[in-house]
């Protein structure tokens, strides 16, 4: 693949210091992770007015409990950092575009079982709508991540002849 300014009249490879390091993926994921988690409590606050209880069972818990308003805005910001820093990983491999993509497109679906396995007290209401805040999330956080990381691909800024 061949980067936007390489049919340029003058094609020079942008500096080093624009290729993304963890900083720039801890950055963007505190900018997205930000926007996913006030989104989430507009979504939860919606819920809320409409009557959803957003009642579940905690791990270790034998009763229901609302699902506290700062879990709802904290969690998607938490999980944005912890991606930015798994992302990380993968700076500078090969396809590692694609591999942030999937691997965080795999862990949203894993965090989507939490909600889908509650026991029969839960009301599909409530599992519904506490879905809506990981897509949320995965559509905000992963796509970026996985373009930021995509362009510390090796070759990403190689001049064509």
């Amino acid at each position: 693949m061949a980067a936007p300014w390489a049919d340029s009249v003058t094609p020079v490879p942008p500096p080093a210091a624009a290729v993304p390091h963890t900083s720039t993926l801890l950055y963007a994921a505190a900018v997205t992770g930000s926007w996913s988690g006030l989104l989430s409590l507009a979504v939860y606050g919606i819920g809320r007015l409409l009557g959803v209880p957003f009642e579940v069972f905690r791990p270790g818990s034998d009763t229901l409990e609302v699902v506290p308003w700062l879990l709802v805005l904290l969690v998607p910001l938490v999980a944005a950092l912890g991606g930015a820093l798994l992302a990380a990983i993968a700076l500078g491999r090969r396809h590692a575009r694609r591999i942030v993509f999937w691997a965080g497109t795999g862990l949203a679906l894993v965090s989507c079982v939490n909600p889908l396995v509650q026991p029969s007290e839960v009301l599909w209401s409530s599992r519904i709508w506490l879905l809506i805040p990981h897509v949320i999330t995965w559509f905000l956080v992963v796509p970026q991540l996985a373009r930021i990381v995509g362009d510390s691909e090796p070759g990403m800024y190689a001049v064509r002849d």
